[in-house]
């Protein structure tokens, strides 16, 4: 099991910025740590993607204003958000694919609210 725990969520002015951290219980070395986000009424989609190499993948719609690192030795991930605008404003979900052997497993952390204001 893993747990992980989103933070840095919050209230901004649209052009603002925002950094998230996710946080996870135990070694992330290996994974794939993905960030997700959850807007009222629509379904959830994957914002950004980091594998243990470092190699990212973003949703067009952040590609130039988002940016996820990883720091394996502290078992955390993170999204710095700029210049961002009112329809960022979502619930956004850390999300963890651990290799066990030749299986996948996937974990989730609790989310964290942004608010992004006109």
């Amino acid at each position: 099991q893993v747990q992980l725990v989103e933070s840095g969520g919050g209230l901004v002015q649209a052009g603002g910025s925002l950094r998230l951290s996710c946080a996870a219980s135990r070694s992330i070395f290996g994974s794939v740590m993905g960030w997700y986000r959850q807007a009222p009424g629509k379904q959830r989609e994957l914002v950004a993607a980091i594998i243990s190499g470092g190699s990212t993948n973003y949703a067009d719609f952040v590609k130039g204003r988002f940016t996820i690192s990883r720091d394996n030795a502290k078992n955390t991930v993170y999204l710095q958000m700029n210049s961002l605008k009112p329809e960022d404003t979502a619930v956004y979900y850390c999300n963890a694919k651990i290799p066990y052997g030749s299986n996948w497993s996937a974990y989730w952390g609790q989310g964290t609210q942004v608010t992004v204001s006109s």
